[in-house]
């Protein structure tokens, strides 16, 4: 028992690490490394949970998630307009053929996962 909550806390915080290259770099998510933490440090560390539930950079996203299984309205159309930035940004600078039809095989494949997201009124926390 204690190896695996040991396991769960060194996969929590890689995942943070992720999470936060994730903001930095587009083809890495965010969102899921997040969730994947908070699922981690709720079944290994309380104290970590909390930190993390309560972060003023996205504590308040991954409570709203998990009490909801939703997004808050307007997150959405934020989130793809930052994703097709990301992608634009990256086929601009891509010259391989390959490498910009897996980028966009990508996107479809993401924009299609957000579009399903249910929303609901943001004030709902």
């Amino acid at each position: 028992m204690r190896l695996q909550r040991i396991l769960l806390i060194i996969v929590g915080w890689f995942s943070i690490i992720l999470a936060i290259l994730g903001i930095l770099l587009p083809l890495l998510p965010t969102t899921p490394f997040l969730l994947l933490a908070a699922w981690c440090f709720s079944r290994s560390s309380p104290r970590f949970h909390y930190w993390l539930l309560h972060n003023s950079w996205f504590g308040k996203y991954i409570r709203h998630w998990q009490q909801h299984k939703a997004l808050p309205k307007g997150v959405k159309i934020k989130i793809i307009v930052i994703i097709l930035f990301s992608f634009i940004f990256s086929l601009w600078f891509v010259e391989s053929w390959w490498i910009r039809g897996t980028l966009l095989i990508i996107l479809a494949i993401l924009l299609a996962y957000l579009l399903r997201l249910p929303q609901i009124d943001g004030e709902k926390n």
